[in-house]
């Protein structure tokens, strides 16, 4: 008898091995729970816990996970109405409220630190006949992935992300079940440190109980940390992760996102990777995904030249990048404007594009400039050679956001576009500018048919119903500090 894995045609040997030494792990060490983790549209993690028996069986057969849990806006609302004729014609096979199964992958398998006897594993929705969720935010980079592949290349990235530590003061608002909301209230909170000290030491001895909390949760799950920093703002910090390949980089920054909010949350402290918390005199966070393109079998990085252009100056894209290099480049600026939601997918992400505030504003590059959009690091014969997107903002689906990427790039590959001149001077007037509101970047998204084209038009009908639905009730709400503090502080 086949099992579900077999019948969805994913299990072969590899999967098989996984399988084996994730069941000798659980006996091993007799884990109690496992949890088949899921990551949503808007980067959430969700599933369900199973104990350790029945997870053994369900690594194979699946998880049942109702299809209304990936129709859910940002407070958690179903974005359509699945009970209603007609209501997601759409969109087949999630009528109803119907059911799909999780399947896991088992070489993510992780023990979770913060709770002992707790295992852990990355699923992905399939259809119950087997055929793959197309609209899977996981699925979507692998189909991106799958498109550098046919053209004999790769994707590393580098993770460099900002956020919130706060200390918790008071949970009787969030847990009081008289002032019980959807979405409810966050949390009293302090903060653990002042701010306005980039990199002090000083600060970062303040916060090192918290960032203590997150140096071994990171470490414990095995991903490639290499520094936690002071940033700017009050309570703000920064961890850097070492190179992987893309869709190990997108996985590792749902499991660290998710992971730290929880160990944190364990010992009294609310992480939060909205962009701009509700408070006065904050610094924006960004999450800047740095970006290089290399040989499929080589490995060699394909931005990487020799020798400048002859005849080209330091503002030219050829005196430091590879011509590959230069057409992906101008790739993710001809795109830019239509790719800015699924790096920044909030409302509130947008309030971070402002002037002289070591966040972008215009669509422009710059040689190892942080006020441009993008920043181009590396020198000629230097294997690390890179684009840094800085646009991006900690909340985003890391998938997507990698997926916009690959499709923006490739199409500048394709085409064989030229770059502008880099810019020496990224916040003055005249340069085509970046959206400044969820609203506008869904209209350009709308307007761009290419990458719409190459995200999937059902896809890209999907993400912005449910965005849409998120930007209405915005667009509705009498208190708008209130809806950030709800909709984002407390969940995100």
């Amino acid at each position: 008898m086949t099992t579900f894995a077999q019948r969805c045609g994913i299990h072969d040997e590899r999967r098989e091995q996984a399988l084996r030494k994730t069941a000798r792990t659980i006996d091993a060490t007799g884990l109690e729970l496992m949890r088949f983790a899921w990551c949503d549209l808007h980067g959430v993690t969700r599933g369900k816990t199973l104990v350790a028996s029945a997870a053994k069986r369900a690594m194979e057969e699946g998880v049942g996970m109702v299809s209304s849990l990936m129709l859910k806006d940002s407070s958690d609302r179903t974005a359509f109405k699945i009970f209603e004729p007609g209501g997601v014609a759409e969109l087949p096979g999630f009528e109803f409220a119907s059911n799909l199964l999780l399947l896991a992958e088992p070489s993510s398998f992780r023990q979770l630190p913060w709770t002992p006897g707790t295992g852990w594993v990355l699923s992905q929705p399939w259809f119950q006949n087997g055929a793959p969720v197309e609209l899977d935010t996981r699925r979507v980079l692998q189909r991106a992935l799958a498109r550098l592949d046919d053209a004999g290349l790769a994707m590393k990235c580098g993770l460099e992300i900002e956020f919130h530590i706060y200390r918790i003061e008071d949970t009787r608002a969030q847990l009081d079940p008289m002032q019980a909301g959807w979405p409810g209230p966050p949390p009293a909170v302090s903060m653990v440190h002042p701010g306005y000290n980039l990199l002090n030491e000083a600060w970062f001895d303040m916060a090192e109980e918290p960032l203590r909390i997150v140096q071994h949760t990171a470490q414990a799950l095995g991903l490639p940390l290499l520094s936690l920093e002071i940033e700017l703002g009050p309570s703000q910090v920064e961890a850097v992760f070492d190179v992987t390949d893309a869709l190990t980089a997108a996985d590792n920054m749902v499991l660290f996102r998710n992971g730290v909010k929880q160990a944190l949350r364990r010992a009294g402290y609310h992480a939060s990777f909205m962009c701009r918390p509700p408070f006065p005199n904050i610094m924006s966070s960004g999450w800047h995904l740095h970006q290089s393109l290399v040989d499929a079998k080589s490995g060699k990085n394909i931005f990487m030249c020799d020798a400048p252009l002859q005849g080209s100056t330091p503002a030219d894209a050829r005196y430091t990048l590879s011509e590959p290099g230069e057409h992906y480049l101008a790739g993710l600026l001809e795109h830019a404007r239509a790719m800015a939601v699924f790096c920044t997918p909030t409302v509130n992400g947008f309030g971070r594009f402002r002037p002289n505030a070591l966040a972008p504003q215009a669509v422009l590059w710059g040689r190892d400039n942080r006020g441009a959009m993008l920043r181009v690091i590396g020198e000629c014969g230097d294997a690390s050679t890179r684009i840094e997107n800085r646009i991006g903002e900690p909340a985003a689906n890391p998938y997507l956001y990698m997926a916009s990427q690959i499709h923006a790039g490739l199409d500048g590959l394709e085409r064989r576009l030229k770059a502008p001149p880099a810019t020496d001077a990224p916040y003055a007037t005249g340069a085509q500018m970046l959206p400044t509101s969820l609203g506008e970047a869904l209209a350009a998204l709308d307007a761009d048919t290419v990458l719409t084209a190459a995200l999937g038009e059902p896809f890209v009908r999907y993400f912005s119903r449910i965005k849409q639905q998120e930007l209405t009730r915005w667009d509705e709400a009498e208190d708008k500090e209130d809806f950030q503090r709800r909709e984002y502080f407390s969940r995100f």
